[in-house]
């Protein structure tokens, strides 16, 4: 490696007192035409160096627009960040002037964006691409980015990486797209890595192997990673924590071992119950009845209590406050021990 190259360095630790990255009671809404749609409603998490959060929900459920407030790529208009605090390192990535959160997109927090062929550019080599942001940002010369590149490439497991450096990004298949965009993310050797959908449109054999390689990264490398998906057995052997979403709120989080043991919110539940099992045999799938809500009309009360089998009038009454299990998990759910405990409901 060259003296200028990028080299993999393990993430700076947790700050005193504090998480690597926090996102503390986060409200987004979109201004339309149509009215205003509350996407974001309170979404609270943390991220702790080498660690993997998990953020899952169905579509619509504000996982990705929370990401891209913490990368400040909303667009404004329509996107207004109303409330809430994202703390990296302590400092709160709101209120810092823009300048600053370009020197920190990139370069520290990094994404890896869900449909790999519309994210690169199409009439620039996969080569290029990756190295724009080391010459660009790292300050390195043509032949040093280049052999950077190459580098990244392997690192991401692309077969013969040199010899593909020039092509371009319709003669990669989805997988190994993927795993250009990833090699993209990596060239500045980020402290945290938001994955948005990394295995969509993928099958099942490559999600595995992208899954796989995200887990090997982040323990060589000493990333944290934050991964973003609609899919709970994409999940399970990959993360730490689970923080799942509806209606652009966490409604439960808790330890992935805990959370599959036992969900202790009706819609992790039904998530869980929806899942295809090998040792059952002739049953029907179970599905969580009726639709997302509309963003511009959410529902009184608990969001998800239109769709809910535990509903009662305090649902549709209050608006549940999280409650924290024994185990440590918080649900916002009116009866977050009854499902908790409720095995075979």
């Amino acid at each position: 490696m060259t003296q200028n190259a990028v080299r993999p360095t393990p993430a700076s630790p947790t700050p005193p007192g504090g998480h690597l990255l926090e996102v503390r009671d986060l409200h987004v809404e979109f201004r339309t035409r149509e009215g205003v749609a509350r996407v974001i409603n309170g979404v609270t998490y943390h991220l702790d160096a080498g660690e993997t959060l998990a953020v899952l929900g169905e579509s619509g459920s504000g996982k990705s627009v929370t990401a891209q407030a913490i990368m400040g790529i909303l667009d404004t208009p329509p996107a207004y960040v109303r409330a809430g605090q994202i703390l990296y390192q302590g400092r709160d990535l709101l209120t810092r002037p823009e300048e600053e959160r370009r020197q920190i997109r990139g370069a520290e927090i990094a994404m890896i964006f869900q449909d790999a062929l519309s994210a690169l550019n199409p009439v620039f080599s996969v080569g290029w691409q990756i190295g724009e942001s080391l010459r660009e940002r790292a300050g390195m010369s043509r032949a040093d980015a280049r052999k950077r590149s190459v580098e990244l490439m392997d690192l991401v497991r692309i077969p013969a990486a040199a010899k593909r450096l020039g092509d371009y990004p319709h003669q990669f298949s989805g997988g190994m797209r993927q795993r250009v965009m990833i090699a993209m993310a990596l060239a500045l050797d980020p402290k945290v890595l938001i994955a948005d959908e990394p295995t969509t449109a993928l099958d099942v054999t490559v999600q595995a192997q992208i899954m796989d390689l995200l887990a090997d990264l982040r323990r060589d490398l000493g990333m944290a990673l934050v991964l973003i998906t609609h899919d709970l057995g994409v999940v399970a052997g990959v993360a730490d924590r689970i923080a799942v979403m509806y209606a652009g709120r966490i409604v439960e989080h808790a330890d992935v071992h805990a959370l599959y043991r036992a969900p202790a919110h009706p819609y992790t539940k039904g998530l869980l119950e929806s899942i295809p099992r090998l040792d059952v045999r002739g049953q029907a799938l179970s599905s969580i009845r009726g639709l997302p809500p509309n963003l511009m009309a959410i529902p009184s009360g608990c969001p998800f209590h239109p769709r809910c089998p535990y509903v009662q009038q305090v649902c549709v009454d209050e608006v549940p406050h999280d409650l924290v299990l024994g185990d440590g998990r918080t649900s916002a759910c009116h009866f977050a021990q009854e499902v908790h405990d409720d095995r075979d409901g």
